[in-house]
């Protein structure tokens, strides 16, 4: 592990846990976001996912911008990572984000305002945006309005969750077992999502504390993303199934955000590529969960098969 204190700062009201995995150009633009946040005093734990190449220089740089840990491990997945950013941590309230995320300017001081004024609400959903330089950013800037438009719940709560950015108070945590199931290497969050539908607690939505999600792949690159995170999931959506959770949107739900994306869409001179996009990645993503689930299915026993 290695710390670096030059800042001094006063104690951290957030710990910003952020996992990386040989992802460390990405990395970087996420912590000069974070060297941009004032008024709030906050931390930074990265947990490296046993990365080929320890961090690099350019990455430890930041601590000199405010308290930086990286914590290197053997390479164990992404929840074990973020576990282990928590053990770490010392602020009262812990922030998840990804290394492609990118905190917008006054983000930490609209979700310390937010929390403050909560008392009642433990965990946070932040409002996701995306990067609209490009058919790929402006496909997820669509994807990411209609989830949160079309999940946010009469109270001010939201049914979805992403660690892209996800904010939970300590309190409320065993910081030694940590928040994420450790042999759930996708769709992690998901999980944590159905584990609060089922105690009937849903994330606080903020709607003025913005991360921008970032995606630095071509549509190919995506689309074999998209392959592969359809595959890893699996054990995640078993979980839920188990837990009897009504997880998924119904088809009638994903026709409204489809139809929601299709009219926003028109807004500029790139919202139509970004729409079929959007629509391949879905319908992809889609049609390879099926195949999954029915080749699971098939490969159960008879028995096992009767009592699911």
């Amino acid at each position: 592990m290695v710390q670096h204190e030059q800042v001094s700062n006063p104690e951290p009201r957030f710990s910003v846990v952020v996992p990386a995995y040989n992802d460390w150009a990405m990395l970087d633009g996420c912590l000069r976001a974070l060297s941009q946040q004032e008024k709030v005093p906050f931390e930074v734990i990265v947990v490296d996912d046993g990365s080929k190449e320890p961090a690099p220089d350019y990455v430890e740089r930041w601590s000199g911008r405010y308290p930086l840990t990286i914590v290197r491990q053997d390479h164990a997945g992404i929840s074990a990572a973020r576990n282990r950013g928590i053990q770490h941590s010392k602020g009262p309230l812990i922030l998840f984000v990804d290394a492609d995320s990118r905190v917008q300017v006054n983000c930490l001081e609209a979700l310390a305002l937010a929390v403050e004024a909560s008392r009642e609400h433990n965990f946070f959903q932040l409002r996701l945006v995306g990067d609209r330089s490009g058919a790929i950013g402006r496909a997820e800037e669509l994807r990411l309005m209609a989830l949160q438009e079309h999940l946010l719940q009469a109270g001010g709560c939201i049914r979805y969750l992403n660690t892209a950015g996800f904010a939970v108070r300590r309190e409320k945590l065993d910081t030694e077992v940590g928040l994420f199931d450790p042999v759930v290497l996708r769709g992690e969050d998901t999980l944590v999502l159905a584990n609060l539908i089922e105690r009937g607690e849903l994330p606080f939505f903020v709607p003025d504390a913005i991360i921008q999600h970032t995606v630095p792949l071509s549509l190919i690159g995506c689309l074999r993303k998209d392959i592969r995170s359809a595959y890893l999931e699996r054990r995640a959506f078993e979980i839920i199934l188990s837990k009897g959770v009504k997880i998924r949107m119904s088809n009638r739900e994903r026709f409204n955000m489809l139809r929601s994306t299709w009219e926003a869409s028109r807004q500029d001179s790139i919202g139509r590529s970004a729409w079929f996009v959007l629509v391949a990645r879905q319908s992809l993503q889609r049609i390879i969960s099926c195949i999954y689930s029915s080749l699971h299915a098939s490969a159960r026993p008879q028995g096992e098969a009767s009592r699911a």
